[in-house]
C-alpha cells in the first residue's frame, strides 16, 4: 500500500486544475442555472422528454461519469469486462467535467447510464419531471468534512465559510445536520458580508478549488466526495473533522440513474446493465488496491486524473486510532469502511433523505421540497427490481454484508 506517499502540493493541484475546474462534481451558480435551463428546454420539446428515447436498441452501452470515486463501479464494470459477461458491449465510458454536461447528454439520449447525487436525482424527477429512476446505489459513505488545522470541532466553524459541491447533495444535508446540532445556522451570503456569531456561510465550489481555497485561508473547510479529502490529507492542506459515514451510517451519495423508458421497454437489457454494476461492487470490496490501480492516472486507462496514492487512501485508509483521536471517527463500533460498495437502495434512506432535505437550506426556490411526501418518494423514485435479481445471482444480500430482509433502520448520529 502506498496511501501515505507524500505529494508535491503545487504539482498535484496544478494537475487537478488542468483536468478542469468543474472536474469531479463541482457546481458553480452558473452550472446550476445551466442545468435547470437544460431540463426546462428538454421538457418543452414536442412530445416532452420522449424525444430523448429515440435510439438504436442494438447500439453499445454508453456510460457517462465524473471522475470521482463515486463512479468506481461503473468504471470497474467496464475495465473488468463485467458488462460483456452479461451479454452487453460497452463503449469506453465518457468522462464529463461537470454535472450539467453529464445531465444534458443523458437527457439527449447520448448516454444511457450515469451516476448522480441522490438529492439531484430527486430534483430531476420531481422538479423537472424527467422520467428516470434510481436503480441501485453506487456506493455508501465516501465523503468527509475537511477543515483547516485550526478547526477542532464543529462549533469552531461559527462565523466562517464552508464550501459544498451543490445545494442538492448529501454533503449539504449532512453538514447542515451537524451545524443544527451545535446551534449554528447555515446561510448563503455574498463574500465580505458580516456574519452573525451563530452563522456559517455556505458557498458552492468545484472540488479542485476547495483544496487551494482551504490552503490559502479563504474558506475554513469543505465537505465533498473522495478523493478530495484524501488529497488534502496527502497535500497537508487540511485535516478531516468528520467522516459523513460516521454521521449517517452507510448513507448513499451517488446513485445509478437510468431512463424509465429503458427500464420498461428493455427490461432484459436493463437487468444486464445492473448485473454488471453489482458484480463490480462485489469485486471492488475485495480488491481495493486493484481498484485504485485500475482508475489511477498512472494506469494509462484515462478513467480519472487522480494519482494511485490518493485513490488508495480514499478507498482503504480508515485508521481508527488516529481518526478517533482527532474526532473524525466517533462511531468505530459501526464497523464501517471509509467508502464501501453495496448496491441495494434502502427505502428507509430515501424517506430520511426527503425529511432532512425539508430542514436543509438550499439557495433559490425550494418550494418543491415542501410538497414531497417521503413515503411516496421512497416508492416512486427508486426501482429496485433489477438490483434484487442481481444481488441474488451473486449469492444474496450476505455477499454485501446486508440483512436477508433488505430492510434497515436509519442511524443518524
Amino acid at each position: 500500500m502506498t496511501h501515505n506517499k507524500p505529494y508535491d502540493a503545487g504539482k498535484d493541484l496544478d494537475e487537478l486544475h488542468a483536468a478542469g475546474c468543474s472536474c469531479c462534481g463541482g457546481f458553480s451558480r452558473r452550472d446550476f442555472i445551466k442545468l435547470t435551463s437544460i431540463l426546462a428546454a428538454a421538457s418543452a420539446l414536442p412530445g416532452g422528454f420522449a424525444r430523448a428515447f429515440e435510439a438504436d436498441p442494438k447500439r453499445p452501452l454508453r456510460i457517462g461519469y465524473l471522475p470521482i470515486t463515486d463512479a468506481a463501479p461503473l468504471l470497474v464494470a467496464h475495465a473488468k469486462g463485467f458488462y460483456q459477461e452479461h451479454g452487453i458491449e460497452a463503449e469506453q465510458p465518457k468522462l464529463f467535467r461537470a454535472w450539467p454536461q453529464l445531465v444534458e447528454a443523458f437527457i439527449a439520449g447520448q448516454i444511457d447510464v450515469i451516476h448522480l447525487l441522490a438529492p439531484t436525482a430527486l430534483l430531476m424527477r420531481y422538479g423537472s419531471k424527467f422520467p428516470a429512476k434510481i436503480v441501485a446505489w453506487n456506493h455508501v459513505n465516501g465523503s468527509a468534512l475537511t477543515v483547516a488545522p485550526s478547526i477542532n470541532q464543529i462549533g469552531d466553524l461559527a462565523g466562517k465559510t464552508v464550501a459544498i459541491p451543490f445545494w442538492f447533495s448529501i454533503h449539504n444535508v449532512i453538514l447542515q445536520h451537524l451545524l443544527r446540532q451545535q446551534g449554528l445556522v447555515a446561510v448563503s451570503k455574498p463574500a465580505g458580508t458580516t456574519l452573525s456569531a451563530n452563522e456559517v456561510n455556505l458557498v458552492i465550489m468545484p472540488p479542485p478549488d476547495m483544496i487551494s481555497a482551504l490552503a490559502n485561508g479563504s474558506i475554513a473547510g469543505y465537505i465533498v466526495a473522495e478523493p478530495f479529502n484524501a488529497a488534502a490529507e496527502n497535500l497537508k492542506a487540511g485535516k478531516i473533522l468528520r467522516f459523513t459515514g460516521d454521521v449517517w451510517k452507510s448513507h448513499a451519495c451517488c446513485v445509478v440513474f437510468m431512463r424509465e423508458a429503458d427500464l420498461e421497454q428493455r427490461p432484459e437489457w436493463s437487468q444486464a446493465v445492473v448485473n454488471g454494476i453489482v458484480n463490480a461492487q462485489s469485486w471492488i470490496r475485495d480488491n481495493r488496491q486493484g481498484t485504485a490501480q485500475l482508475l489511477a492516472k498512472e494506469s494509462g486507462s484515462n478513467y480519472t486524473p487522480h494519482a494511485q496514492a490518493v485513490l488508495e487512501r480514499a478507498l482503504s485508509y480508515y485508521d481508527g486510532a488516529s481518526y478517533g483521536a482527532q474526532g473524525a471517527l466517533q462511531h468505530a463500533d459501526w464497523q464501517q469502511s471509509r467508502i464501501d460498495f453495496q448496491p441495494y437502495p434502502f427505502p428507509s434512506y430515501t424517506k430520511q433523505l426527503v425529511q432532512l432535505l425539508k430542514q436543509t437550506h438550499v439557495e433559490g426556490d425550494n418550494g418543491l421540497l415542501a410538497t414531497l411526501d417521503p413515503d411516496f418518494v421512497a416508492g416512486d423514485l427508486v426501482d429496485d427490481r433489477f438490483v434484487k435479481v442481481a444481488i441474488a445471482k451473486l449469492g444474496g444480500p450476505k455477499v454485501f454484508g446486508l440483512p436477508d430482509s433488505l430492510s434497515r433502520e436509519e442511524v443518524l448520529a
